[in-house]
This record gives structure tokens, sequence and C-alpha cells, in this order.
């Protein structure tokens, strides 16, 4: 991909993710159903944070990564139901080692070089044989042109060592993580309270549009009568 990098928005990088782990760790069941990737990605395993994602949520995000042609549905003759893949590693032509790093970055946020390494394993044929491996993946990510793709954090408060970050979503604000490091992540059921809450609030707000543009159709069409009386 020769433009620059589209950022993709926290449910994108999510649903990204779930695809390009699941692609290596279960290649038996991908591409995924859009129930398998709601599951994969509300898992409450190898994620940060945790998430309480509807499948509502998951097609907005598919639909944002299909239009930024990351993601496309698969159409195999055997399959009875819409089923979704990613085209990350084409799109961005990253290595096999590129692209574990990167997948590790979007579903556990923020890590170090040993904790890149260990988390890695499970995607990688050849897992990394060292830190110094890690550290050259990383740099050759962060070197990116035309839009590096990784970013070496400042060491944070309350932290023995730096941290790296994908770029995907866009640049880094490093005075929120420096104000959030060392918080607990949220509990999932206050996740699913909070989306619940936030769909209310949607589902208010268009009520009270439509009322008004009611109001305002009933306003119209007696102005209308009138002309006739």
């Amino acid at each position: 991909m020769d433009d620059p990098f589209p950022p993709l928005s926290p449910e994108e990088l999510r649903v990204l993710g779930c695809l390009v782990e699941k692609a290596v760790t279960t290649p038996d069941y991908y591409p995924l159903t859009l129930n398998s990737l709601t599951l994969a990605c509300n898992q409450q395993s190898n994620r940060d944070p945790v998430v309480a994602y509807d499948e509502t949520t998951v097609v907005r995000a598919l639909d944002g990564l299909r239009e930024k042609r990351l993601a496309s549905v698969f159409t195999g003759a055997e399959s009875r139901v819409a089923k979704y893949k990613h085209n990350f590693t084409d799109a961005l032509q990253l290595t096999p080692a590129e692209v574990g790093l990167l997948c590790a970055l979007m579903l556990r946020g923020p890590q170090t070089l040993a904790e890149l390494r260990t988390r890695t394993e499970r995607f990688l044929v050849h897992p990394f044989e060292s830190l110094t491996e890690v550290e050259e993946s990383l740099t050759a990510l962060a070197s990116r042109t035309p839009q590096p793709l990784v970013v070496k954090l400042p060491r944070l408060p309350g932290t023995k060592e730096p941290r790296y970050s994908h770029l995907l979503a866009g640049p880094i604000d490093v005075a929120a993580l420096a104000a959030t490091a060392g918080s607990p992540a949220p509990e999932p059921a206050t996740l699913v309270v909070r989306a619940e809450n936030d769909r209310l609030t949607k589902l208010e707000a268009e009520a009270t549009a439509l009322r008004a543009e009611l109001a305002e159709l009933r306003q119209q069409f007696a102005d209308f009568r009138r002309q006739f009386e």
C-alpha cells in the first residue's frame, strides 16, 4: 500500500485483529461467520481491553474494513452463510513476523519486547529467537514509508521498560497513556452496561429528532389545509 494508511476505529482494529489471529490459530474454521467473529472479538483471553460487541457493531466495523480494502466477504461454493476474511497481509505487504507483531498489538495494546516475543509465538511458524529479532522487526515497521506502522513509546510512570504501539489508528496520545497507566481494565459487565447506555442515548436522540420532524410535518400540513379553507 503506497498511500498513507487510513486510521482504523477501535472496533475496526478489534475485528481486523481477530480475523488475522483466527486465520493462523484456527485455519479449519476460517474464514469466519459473523457469529464466530463476534465471539472472537468478545473473548476474555488474549484481549486488552475486553469488549462486549453485538453483531451490529461488528458488521459496521466490517463495512469500514471492506471500504479500506482490508477485509472481504468469502464466497466459497460450499458456504451457505456469509464468511469474512482479512486482506491485511497483501494490502500492506507484510512479512509473517510483522503480521504477528501487529496482530498482538491490535489485540492487546502497547507491549514490551519480552511480551511481544512471548505473545507472538502462537502466530508464527518460526517464532522470534531473541529480543533483538523482535526489536529489528519493530524497527522495520517503525521506519516504513510513506507511513510508519509502529512507534516506540517513552517509558511510562510505574513501568520498567518502554513499550511499543501500532499506529493503525493514527498518532498515539502519550499523555493519555500516562494518565491511565496502571489503571485496572473495566470488567466485562461494565462494558456491557456502557454499550447498552450508548445505544439508549443514540435511540433517545433519534426519537427526539423524529418527534421534531413529525411536528414540522404536522405544521406544514396544517398550513397547507388553511390555504383551502
